[in-house]
């Protein structure tokens, strides 16, 4: 074994791990990247050449630090401190508080009330995600951003959904809740809930906050109408990071750049 000069054993080195390969992001015929930012609602020019220059920008993947680098918005995927940035003004999503009696399309060839009834001071072409059935309110979202769309539609990225019920029935007891999260034997399948909390109890009627993936239809009212617990009111209050919040019923508003950005990130975009 070689030995020191003072006679000692040396150490073996520890070998350094390969360096990751950098990669080329600058697009010449592209827009700066700190005027795309502070297109995107990030701030000033001023403000996105700081975060520039403090390495909080990612572009397809690699930190970004040069305030000369261009980029294409229609195809770079840009981060920052993590979180994807829509870069595309054309794309937009809504927040929805559906109301009782309206059904969750945008048409219906009965002449029912629809989605679009809300939207109809908006030029985009939207479309809703998920679903909610005539009796049920709250929550839903429109957009016309077909990746971010699909991705929440698809059992892949199934995100958690968080309801508020009113149910009939006697003292909702902590097994209850135990069989819901265990699973229910329903006619297309077992059907299990992530957690289940009394919020509100008075004689023969209980307020819940109930949280679960599954997207299959009425399947929280099936669910407690098995044991024993019919729903008198369903209000949808979250859907994953976006929460219904003070929004009133029939009105929408334009998701910030934080939600959509954690809601973006929900979804591995």
């Amino acid at each position: 074994m070689p030995t020191s000069r003072r006679g000692g054993s040396r150490r073996p080195q520890r070998q350094q791990p390969p360096a990751t390969p950098q990669i080329d992001v600058h697009d010449p015929d592209g827009i700066r990247l700190q005027k795309v930012l502070a297109q995107a609602g990030l701030g000033s020019r001023r403000a996105c050449e700081e975060l520039i220059a403090a390495a909080r920008v990612e572009v397809d993947g690699q930190i970004v630090t040069e305030l000369g680098v261009r980029v294409d918005p229609t195809k770079a995927v840009v981060r920052v401190d993590g979180m994807r940035v829509q870069l595309d003004p054309t794309k937009i999503t809504l927040a929805v508080n559906k109301p009782i009696g309206m059904v969750s399309t945008m048409s219906d060839p009965d002449g029912r009330p629809t989605l679009t009834d809300l939207v109809a001071d908006r030029s985009e072409r939207l479309f809703h995600v998920g679903r909610l059935d005539a009796d049920s309110e709250g929550l839903l979202l429109l957009t016309n951003d077909g990746e971010l769309g699909n991705r929440l539609a698809h059992p892949r990225y199934e995100i958690a959904k968080t309801y508020r019920v009113q149910i009939e029935g006697p003292e909702f007891y902590p097994r209850v809740g135990k069989q819901l999260t265990d699973g229910v034997e329903l006619e297309d399948g077992v059907a299990r809930m992530d957690s289940v909390r009394v919020v509100d109890a008075v004689p023969g009627r209980t307020m819940l906050e109930v949280v679960l993936h599954s997207g299959r239809n009425r399947v929280v009212r099936r669910m407690l109408e098995e044991v024993g617990y019919p729903v008198t009111r369903l209000v949808r209050t979250r859907i994953g990071p976006i929460a219904l919040g003070d929004l009133k019923s029939g009105r929408t508003r334009v998701l910030g750049r934080t939600e959509l950005g954690t809601l973006m990130r929900a979804v591995d975009l």
